[in-house]
């Protein structure tokens, strides 16, 4: 069963990964008809929002676009704040509704915000607990086993969080960049829907991995069973 869970959450992830890639990388080669850069789209969509205290940073590298709610920084993936794609707008515009959802204090935003901690925490107890326990052997089984599936519960409740707030940031997205005339034709309005589902299920893959795991983990605590 542990080969089974780890081999199958292997490759939802890499499957998910794939897929954000390739669609992101075909709509890369996409110029948006309005010639406007990532950057400029997102600068626009904060101002037209009236949100003056977050500011829009560049960064190296390739899908490493976020919105961080506690500096109040969009930052985005030099590709995308320069470039004029449409895969450099939806993305852009992405990480506005973000910042967008911060502004009306969305709930599954305030959520997952107050449960960065917690969640940290518990990614930093499974590396202790699988090393220490299972490899080692210095922790009894009957106890690694419920610190697992707890640690495994949170990371799952985080993620299951995280997927609220990602497909309505989404949806915000492709509403906002047609009402500002950042898209205008269905070409245009179909890359971004595509870019952004397939960037979407990157999180139903995270959750469905941290399900399988904590179901691995809770269901022989739960039944009695053995470590098989």
């Amino acid at each position: 069963m542990f080969w089974i869970v780890l081999i199958g959450t292997l490759v939802i992830g890499f499957w998910a990964q794939a897929k954000v890639k390739r669609c992101f990388a075909h709509y890369s080669q996409i110029r948006a008809h309005n010639g406007y850069s990532g950057g400029d789209v997102a600068a626009q969509i904060l101002r037209s929002a009236g949100i003056h205290d977050v500011g829009i940073h560049v960064q190296r590298g390739q899908l490493n676009d976020h919105y961080d709610p506690i500096r109040k920084r969009l930052v985005l993936s030099d590709q995308n704040y320069h470039g004029t794609s449409i895969s450099a707008i939806a993305v852009a515009a992405h990480e506005c509704g973000h910042a967008l959802q911060h502004q009306q204090s969305y709930g599954p935003l305030k959520f997952r915000m107050a449960s960065v901690g917690i969640t940290s925490f518990a990614n930093g107890m499974l590396t202790w607990i699988m090393i220490g326990g299972l490899f080692l052997g210095l922790i009894p089984f009957q106890i690694a086993l419920p610190i697992l599936a707890l640690c495994w519960g949170v990371i799952m409740a985080f993620n299951l969080v995280t997927l609220p707030v990602e497909f309505d940031a989404s949806r915000r997205a492709k509403v906002v960049l047609n009402q500002m005339g950042f898209t205008s034709t269905s070409t245009e309005d179909e890359g971004v829907s595509k870019v952004l589902n397939a960037a979407a299920f990157t999180y139903v893959a995270a959750f469905i991995s941290s399900l399988g795991w904590f179901l691995y983990y809770i269901l022989p605590f739960v039944t009695g069973g053995s470590d098989d």
